[in-house]
């Protein structure tokens, strides 16, 4: 095992004040931090009928403060060599940035003063909705992205925040306003939604007081949460088929809701899902269509467990002609792991696997930082990373079994399916 696992991460966290949560990590393998920011105010969070307003606003957030112009926000970060990424997913806007150990505190400074005082320029309004629009009509040019924004929209509904295109719409994007972005702001962006990680070679002590002199002071108060009702389950197999004849494959999503991340069964079905799609080629799924019947150009399952039902999606691209039968092979695989559950041989290997990648997935100051921000989220426990061998470890053939059992149900799963194919697959 290695050291990482034996030792743990052991963070420090700290709650500010204000409510900000602050971790930080000594990590001594560069001289540099890597900070992570994460915000309660991701897409679920659009207001109803206006999705896409997160969106918009982590494009424009660092455009500009009230002391600050957006140019020279990028000057002043590109002067020391930092780059900002800002990001945003269903549950978080993110910022994340590294530099030097010594330019940790006015790189801090600068983030604190994006974050609290964005003014949301109207000239970078306008900039951003042109690029946002062309984003959105390349997704909805997109075969993947067809399938999988309908995927969801048949799982959650319409009404759902889950199911919402996190883009939001042409239509709404032309209509958001400058002062709907700095509602959005006020009402999302404060310290009690804050999750501030910062990993590298840094006393954890000395980070602490960093992130207390940039964000301390702050006194901004959050608005209300949203409700996150559990997805109905589907009464029965929903098929959509969006033909686009001009493209040269056909992309299937095809899924189900399935986990919350506080299930207790969360690791037989991280397993189960390992099993099916992405162990070694592909798992089950990848040997099955790929490798074997060679009719996939990719092939592969996802599990999303959430803070409600998550989905597990499986997605395919393949030629026109093989849409019937991949989709039928898909069933067939899933059939035969819930009648008959996964091997011994899969079982081991698959807790192999998943302990094995953790290492990799902590070999960066950026892979901690994520990791961290994931364990906060869901409240996980800063021993998680040496908890995780022994909580797979745990799992039964039998407990993957029943998982298999209890999630594949090809009955009910929703299958989306976007490309040059205008047949009706059963």
């Amino acid at each position: 095992m290695s050291t990482t696992l034996q030792n743990g991460l052991a963070p420090v966290r700290h709650v500010l004040d204000n409510g900000a949560v602050v971790l930080a990590k000594h990590s001594p393998a560069t001289p540099a931090v890597t900070v992570h920011a994460s915000f309660a105010a991701g897409s679920i969070y659009d207001p109803p009928g206006r999705s896409g307003l997160a969106h918009f606003m982590s494009k424009v957030i660092d455009r500009g403060t009230t002391t600050r112009t957006g140019d020279e926000i990028a000057d002043e970060l590109e002067n020391r060599g930092v780059a900002l990424a800002v990001s945003v997913n269903r549950h978080a806007l993110q910022f994340v940035l590294t530099c030097l150990v010594e330019d940790l505190e006015p790189v801090l400074a600068i983030l604190a003063d994006v974050i609290m005082d964005p003014t949301f320029p109207e000239a970078d309004v306008q900039t951003k909705r042109g690029e946002i629009i062309t984003m959105i009509r390349q997704d909805e040019d997109n075969p993947a992205a067809v399938s999988g924004e309908a995927m969801l929209a048949e799982l959650y509904g319409a009404t759902h925040p889950y199911g919402w295109r996190p883009r939001g719409s042409v239509e709404s994007v032309e209509v958001t306003t400058r002062a709907e972005l700095q509602a959005f702001h006020q009402r999302r962006i404060a310290p009690s939604t804050l999750s501030l990680v910062m990993v590298g070679d840094v006393d954890p002590r000395h980070a602490v007081d960093v992130a207390r002199r940039a964000f301390g002071g702050w006194r901004a108060t959050a608005g209300d949460g949203v409700d996150l009702p559990e997805p109905i389950p589907m009464p029965a197999r929903v098929v959509r088929v969006f033909p686009m004849m001009n493209k040269s494959q056909a992309d299937i999503s095809y899924g189900f809701a399935v986990m919350r991340r506080s299930d207790p069964a969360y690791y037989a079905f991280w397993l189960m899902n390992n099993i099916l799609g992405q162990y070694s080629l592909g798992g089950r799924l990848g040997d099955s269509i790929r490798e074997r019947q060679g009719m996939a150009y990719y092939v592969f399952s996802a599990a999303d467990a959430n803070v409600i039902r998550g989905p597990l999606t499986i997605r395919a691209g393949v030629s026109a002609e093989n849409v019937e039968r991949a989709i039928a092979s898909i069933d067939a695989e899933l059939v035969t792991l819930a009648k008959d559950g996964p091997t011994d041989r899969e079982l081991s290997e698959s807790k192999q696997y998943l302990v094995g990648s953790m290492p990799r997935t902590l070999e960066t100051n950026l892979g901690i930082a994520t990791f961290l921000q994931t364990v906060e989220f869901f409240q996980l426990g800063l021993d998680y990373d040496v908890r995780v061998p022994d909580l797979l470890g745990k799992v039964t053939r039998e407990d993957v079994h029943e998982m298999a059992r209890r999630a594949l149900d090809p009955s009910r799963a929703v299958v989306a399916v976007a490309g040059p194919y205008a047949g009706q697959p059963r």
